[in-house]
């Protein structure tokens, strides 16, 4: 019997560099037994109390990203936060409330919802948000879950883990592939269109193993390479 998919947010922190459209991305401790050392976007489980304070999975959104990076997407009032020196080792919830913050849920783009195969024993039931990151504050990585941070080009990633220099999971390095049509933060939050849940279903035949998502999802195509690379559209037969 297929384990319970979990609730879980995550996050694609944008900025416009010199060479276009940048994502925060950090690399996951290799001890975690879950994507270990995977360059991946910010993100993790909803928890409990992320409800009170309004849509759990864009809390929880909120939340990782600024515990993983300390990137804090929240207003004082009817202000964006600008900069801060806040601590991202103490409980977030009591953090905003003794700062007088609210979380900004209303800016982030929904942006797509992946379900783990039911085959695999660790689930989960994922939401990714897009948000521009708040330009005077910077992300790094919290040297526990994450060892290591980068702004870096979707075009970038995607070439580094095509030779080798970086780890992807299938639904990151989809989400990187369908990041990369953009050119600027404006143009990604505008053109993120209708999100579709794909819940990849693995199959193999002679020529390999391969996912099957739906065509609506936008990604590109219905098939993919599940293992190696490179992983682009097919049409298995």
């Amino acid at each position: 019997m297929p384990s319970e998919a979990r609730p879980a947010s995550t996050i694609l922190l944008l900025r416009d560099g010199a060479e276009g459209l940048e994502v925060f991305m950090v690399v996951r401790n290799r001890a975690i037994d879950f994507a270990g050392g995977a360059l991946v976007f910010p993100g993790g489980r909803v928890e409990e109390a992320d409800a009170a304070l309004g849509d759990p999975f864009r809390i929880a959104a909120i939340r990782e990203a600024f515990e993983e990076s300390g990137l804090l997407l929240a207003r004082r009032g009817g202000d964006m936060l600008a900069e801060h020196s806040l601590p991202r080792d103490g409980d977030f919830h009591a953090v905003l409330a003794e700062h007088a913050l609210t979380p900004a849920a209303d800016a982030l783009v929904h942006f797509a919802h992946w379900i783990t195969p039911p085959d695999m024993p660790k689930r989960f039931d994922t939401h990714f948000y897009l948000a521009e990151a708040p330009a005077q504050q910077i992300g790094l990585h919290d040297g526990d879950e994450a060892v290591e941070s980068v702004w870096i080009t979707p075009g970038q990633a995607l070439a580094e883990a095509e030779v080798g220099q970086r780890v992807l999971v299938f639904a990151t390095r989809l989400n990187l592939v369908r990041l990369a049509r953009f050119g600027h933060v404006a143009e990604a939050l505008a053109g993120a269109g209708p999100v579709v849940t794909v819940c990849p279903e693995p199959f193999e035949d002679e020529a390999g193993k391969w996912m099957r998502i739906p065509e609506a999802a936008g990604y590109g195509g219905g098939v993919f390479k599940a293992v190696g690379r490179p992983m682009r559209p097919v049409e298995p037969g």
